[in-house]
């Protein structure tokens, strides 16, 4: 399979991801979707490191999902957090928070 497939199925979660997040008004969702566009970087970092023959892109995204998995810790415990308060995870309503 060409590595150029496995960009422009990079480019299509992406885009996905991108759309969740405008769209949708559910934290939980907008985070799942900011998890999506993180797995399509690493797929286009993976892709682009296959096209040259060397082990950077593969590094950088392993990197990434070290970042990625701190923070679904802190994204997770601030969603619960703002759930427990308002009894909602809508976007909306964290704005509610302000001073």
């Amino acid at each position: 399979m060409n590595p150029v497939n496995y960009l422009y199925l990079a480019a299509l979660l992406f885009t996905i991801g991108a759309a969740g997040v405008l769209i949708r008004r559910n934290a939980i969702v907008v985070f799942m979707c900011v998890e999506l566009m993180l797995n399509a970087c690493n797929l286009a970092f993976v892709a682009f490191s296959r096209m040259h023959g060397n082990l950077d892109g593969q590094i950088i995204a392993f990197f990434t999902m070290v970042v990625a998995a701190a923070e679904v810790v802190v994204g997770l415990a601030i969603i619960v957090s703002v759930f427990r308060s308002r009894h909602s995870a809508s976007v909306d309503d964290a704005s509610l928070m302000k001073l």
